[in-house]
């Protein structure tokens, strides 16, 4: 059965894309720890990040640097703090949160953002991909 993170990346669940390439995706999560917080998603859909190939790894890595720094440059915040539980969706993804406070971190204290910031906040960072 095909994850939620493969029906964003087919289109069957709409999302607010940020980055996308032939490999990869990247998306704001819509139950964000803070505004910002983006997924990087291979589009290849592997359970575990350590079952990656070695290559496409380090690519997801590359990916989410490039993500990162358009983030950066787009919410202010101290640093982009970057995650890999996996343990709630079955398919790879690296959580990309904007930092003030180590608070933002723990995925207990949420943000709520209307829909209208969403749609502002992913073209803003899209625009500050380099």
């Amino acid at each position: 059965m095909a994850s939620i993170f493969t029906k964003i990346i087919t289109g069957e669940i709409p999302s607010y894309k940020v980055a996308e390439d032939d490999q990869f995706i990247a998306f704001l999560d819509i139950n964000p720890n803070a505004r910002g917080h983006t997924l990087c998603v291979p589009k290849q859909e592997t359970n575990k990040i350590f079952d990656m190939q070695p290559q496409q790894y380090l690519e997801l890595m590359r990916f989410s640097r490039r993500v990162a720094l358009a983030i950066e440059k787009t919410v202010p915040c101290k640093r982009i703090g970057m995650s890999v539980i996996g343990l709630e969706v079955p398919h790879v993804h690296v959580h990309l949160i904007p930092l003030n406070d180590m608070k933002e971190m723990t995925f207990q204290h949420k943000v709520k953002q209307h829909e209208n910031d969403f749609i502002s906040l992913a073209k803003e960072i899209a625009n500050n991909l380099e």
